[in-house]
């Protein structure tokens, strides 16, 4: 059974920083491209950082240059690195694959204060 465990959010005043982890159990990591997902209040769930087999990386925009996504094969766990944080940053965050599977964990909260 797939098990997907986020953690390490909390409360951050605006410019902070975060280290989400995501523990992954059930499936080949180092098989697969992944992904972390945030959904705000009232928002879709919106995929913000990918990161391919090979390493490769992708950034939402509103992300780029402040966030960074890395992984340990190893370890079966993803990260997310935030800094620089925003208000518009708060949101629930979650790890799932890229394109997303049927697995979704509890998620994280990030609150964000200004």
């Amino acid at each position: 059974q797939v098990q997907l465990v986020e953690s390490g959010g909390g409360l951050v005043q605006a410019g902070g920083s975060l280290r989400l982890s995501c523990a992954v159990s059930g499936m080949l990591l180092r098989r697969s491209v992944m992904g972390w997902y945030r959904q705000a209040p009232g928002k879709q769930r919106e995929l913000v950082a990918r990161i391919g087999i090979g390493y490769g990386t992708n950034y939402a925009d509103s992300v780029k240059g402040r966030f960074t996504i890395s992984r340990d094969n190893v370890k079966n766990t993803v990260y997310l690195q935030m800094n620089s944080l925003k208000p518009e940053d708060t949101a629930v965050y979650y790890c799932n694959t890229d394109p997303t599977s049927d697995y979704w964990g509890q998620g994280t909260q990030v609150t964000v204060s200004s």
